[in-house]
């Protein structure tokens, strides 16, 4: 039997915002690929990186190379991560695949500099990811493959994985282009995940958050069930009331920053959370301490 509860507790508004903020961001993301990278031949990593070394190899539109990876690695990441992936993906995926078709047969190209075309698509896509991501989003590609790795291969964490992607895309733009090429290709990389960075509030990779709250079960709960990290509960007091406090301390990249907010907040929205930035983060999940320096 139909339960109409469940249509009603639907908050189409958040649904629209949300999807709307997904979709800015992959047009400015499309924008930055159609007028400066895909023209200059600059492949930045990622799904995008790749499909625009297929395009020159091929004769293949970017859009359709974009949409014929991303839904393969979309299905294969339901399958095996189930829900996590979300519909959020699915329509981020889409979005930018039917932008970078629509504006490519605008031909908007405005520079054959390279530098130009590496800052300015850099920024543009930097920018377009970093709103996709404020939306609690994602355009799916390389994201999605470092996901399936790090669930076959723990010790293979996302950032590791994306940084295994990138630099496989990079060599092959080195070698299909040229290595000028490439190097530019890095820069772009390097200006895009400032922006990106800048965007989520922080100029910083993770970010390590504090958070006291009433409940703390709850919220940590919710935190290892939707994003998957771990959370260390300590023990704390009140100074002025002597109360005791349960205190949370808990380590998360730039992508899930907007959802540990929503998840916190939507548990209890009197909790007193407090977010540092953290330059370098050692241990599970993030980087392993043997391949962290050069001892």
């Amino acid at each position: 039997m139909y339960n109409g509860g469940d249509l009603m507790d639907f908050d189409f508004k958040n649904f629209f915002i949300k999807s709307t903020g997904i979709l800015v961001g992959s047009f400015l993301i499309a924008l930055g690929l159609v007028i400066f990278f895909v023209p200059n031949k600059i492949a930045p990593g990622g799904v995008t990186g790749i499909a625009t070394v297929l395009h020159y190899l091929f004769n293949i539109r970017v859009g359709i190379l974009v949409l014929s990876i991303n839904i393969p690695l979309f299905l294969i990441a339901l399958k095996i991560l189930g829900k996590k992936v979300g519909l959020k993906t699915l329509w981020g995926i889409l979005s930018l695949s039917v932008l970078i078709e629509l504006l490519s047969k605008l031909n908007p190209v405005i520079t054959e500099n390279y530098f130009l075309a590496t800052i300015y698509g850099g920024a543009l896509a930097g920018l377009g990811l970093g709103i996709v991501f404020r939306f609690g989003g994602t355009t799916g590609g390389t994201d999605l493959i470092a996901a399936i790795l790090n669930r076959y291969f723990p010790s293979i964490s996302m950032g590791k994985g994306l940084l295994i992607i990138d630099a496989f895309v990079i060599t092959m733009a080195g070698i299909v282009f040229n290595a000028e090429l490439a190097l530019y290709a890095m820069i772009a990389i390097f200006v895009q995940s400032k922006i990106i960075d800048f965007v989520q509030e922080g100029l910083d990779y993770t970010k390590s958050v504090i958070i006291v709250s009433n409940h703390s079960d709850e919220i940590a709960n919710e935190i290892m069930r939707e994003l998957g990290r771990g959370v260390t509960g300590l023990k704390g007091y009140g100074a002025y009331s002597g109360k005791k406090k349960n205190v949370l301390l808990i380590t998360i990249s730039r992508a899930e920053i907007t959802k540990l907010k929503n998840l916190i907040f939507n548990v209890d929205d009197k909790a007193f959370v407090i977010l540092n930035n953290a330059h370098e983060v050692l241990g599970e999940g993030f980087k392993n301490y043997r391949y962290s320096t050069f001892n």
